[in-house]
């Protein structure tokens, strides 16, 4: 005979998750109510659906499977018609050795057993999760099944189909695009990865810079797929052997979203990235960004100067043109004229005179600079200076009266300048012109719903510069995962900035042309705070984690 299974109450009292007196309360409330007594617990507030589900599963001796683990296999849950699996908050999810596996979100309902055991005629081996994760695995479940049927009826005559005007929105094929934009802006992704392979396609959402898998389907709908959205954005359907670039315009859940289309051939078919700029979001002011107190002094002080040139530094999607239009709007004022060229054009801001890049008519960055040099500005924003060309006129620019804003690819502030040498600009033109560099990345906001607090032994941050008051205890948080940030522990994301003012003694070390790594360091001298000490302090705050400021600004770099 087995160990006696123990009571759920006693059980969660064991593992120290509620405590006598909070048992003895949610019990007279199921008495009352006749409601099973973890969902009381999780209606009072002692419990989240994942501690009733992980303790119903010690309860029961079955594994507890998380939400965010929750794969569905289409072939295992067509077993059961969606009807059943909303009826008994239950579905298949793999079939092992002659079991089928099914995801419960109440194990101890054994009506539902047996209707699910009538239907497919299987043993079954349960595993819990919370009714939140089943719900997600279901909707999931059927969009991967309205997917497939719709797969199934795209052929070559349905691919001509797709050549039809944007308004046509009657076919299967639309209906799969509108399906994939519409979820990804609903998921606050920045891009979506549609990528063909040898049998299948997949498609992948960025969010919060990870990419994670939506589903794959067959490759006989990748070829109409592609073409639909070469209609949309405006490229040459015919041409499958080249790179194009389009872009699509519209408007979904009353947001207008701008989409680039990158198209590149590969040896399986077309891979297709489309990045999504969500044009209805509010625009941050400067000081809401998440500035450190000493660098928006810094910063602003700059961003006032008559002339010059400012720089913001970092990869791509790390926020840059944010912070320039966020820049531009601290400036703005009547008195000002302020042109922008961009490419492209995410804000418009009232008083600005924005520029969009057009390659296609002649007007790359550096043309459409030299022409805003004849609309007589004070404040020019370019969106990013390339190559060579811009480079120099941008310089010029701010060495004649004007404030030039724009952006560099660059792994940090000090080696910006060094980045404008490499590219033939004079050394004295760098020092006399560049006013100041910011560098930035975004970092993961931890989840506010599912994290923990705990105290390291050896906070390994004097050696940052981090500031911590004498005696005082560090409290950090660790990320742990739940439904509302799909198991990753963490939900947005926000900036840390590095910011180098170009004083006479950084001028004098540029001017030498001297290493960046002295640059550095003398700015670090004069009170410059690194990426990876703005990033380790915003920890110490507890918006983020070590972890995560690790993974984006290492000390190595430095």
């Amino acid at each position: 005979m087995g160990p006696e299974k123990k009571a759920l109450g006693d059980l969660l009292i064991e593992t120290g998750l509620i405590g006598p007196t909070e048992l003895a309360r949610a019990l007279e409330v199921q008495r009352a109510s006749g409601h099973r007594l973890g969902e009381v617990l999780v209606a009072m507030g002692y419990l989240t659906e994942s501690d009733v589900a992980r303790a119903v599963a010690a309860q029961l001796g079955i594994p507890f499977v998380p939400d965010h683990e929750l794969q569905v296999d289409i072939a295992a849950a067509r077993l059961i018609p969606p009807s059943v699996a909303h009826k008994t908050n239950a579905l298949p999810l793999r079939i092992e050795s002659g079991w089928l596996v099914v995801a419960m979100s109440d194990p101890l309902d054994v009506f539902s057993q047996d209707e699910i055991h009538h239907l497919t005629r299987m043993r079954l081996k349960q595993v819990a999760c919370t009714p939140q994760g089943i719900a997600k695995a279901i909707a999931q479940y059927e969009r991967l099944a309205a997917l497939r049927q719709r797969d199934g009826m795209v052929d070559a005559a349905t691919i001509t189909d797709v050549v039809l005007p944007p308004d046509a929105n009657d076919g299967p094929v639309i209906q799969v695009v509108n399906e994939l934009i519409d979820g990804a802006v609903a998921e606050r992704a920045s891009d979506i990865h549609i990528e063909p392979a040898e049998e299948s396609f997949r498609v992948r959402y960025r969010v919060d810079g990870f990419l994670r898998e939506v589903f794959s389907s067959p490759m006989q709908s990748h070829t109409a797929v592609v073409a639909r959205l070469k209609v949309l954005a405006g490229l040459d359907i015919s041409e499958r052997r080249a790179p194009q670039d389009g872009r699509i315009e519209l408007r979904d859940r009353g947001r207008n979203v701008d989409i680039r289309v990158s198209t590149l051939p590969t040896v399986h078919g077309e891979k297709i990235v489309l990045r999504l700029f969500d044009r209805s979001r509010a625009l941050p002011k400067l000081d809401e960004i998440g500035f450190d107190p000493r660098i928006f002094e810094a910063y602003t002080a700059c961003a006032r100067r008559p002339h010059g040139m400012i720089l913001v530094t970092g990869p791509t999607g790390s926020g840059k043109t944010s912070t320039l239009i966020s820049t531009l709007a601290f400036v703005n004022s009547q008195e000002k004229n302020i042109v922008s060229i961009e490419d492209p054009v995410e804000y418009q801001l009232a008083g600005v005179n924005h520029v969009q890049v057009n390659a296609r008519a002649g007007l790359s960055f550096a043309d459409g600079l030299r022409a805003i040099l004849r609309q007589d500005p004070n404040i020019i924003m370019v969106g990013e200076v390339r190559d060579s060309e811009t480079a120099d006129v941008a310089i010029r620019a701010a060495l004649t009266g004007h404030l030039v804003l724009s952006t560099l690819h660059t792994n940090d502030a000090a080696g910006a300048l060094n980045r404008l040498i490499d590219m033939r600009i004079e050394p004295y033109l760098i020092a006399s012109s560049v006013l100041g560099v910011l560098a930035q990345r975004l970092v993961r906001r931890i989840c506010p719903h599912c994290h923990e607090s705990y105290t390291p032994e050896t906070p390994p941050f004097t050696e940052y510069g981090c500031t911590v008051a004498n005696g005082q205890q560090v409290t950090l948080l660790r990320a742990r995962g739940c439904t509302r940030c799909n198991g990753t522990g963490y939900s947005g994301r926000f900036p840390i900035f590095e910011f180098l003012r170009v004083t006479p003694a950084i001028q004098e070390l540029i001017t030498q042309r001297c290493a960046v790594s002295e640059i550095r360091s003398h700015a670090v001298a004069e009170g410059m705070q690194l990426l990876v000490t703005n990033g380790l302090q915003r920890a110490l705050d507890g918006l983020t984690t070590p972890e995560e400021i690790f993974r984006v600004a290492t000390f190595a770099e430095y």
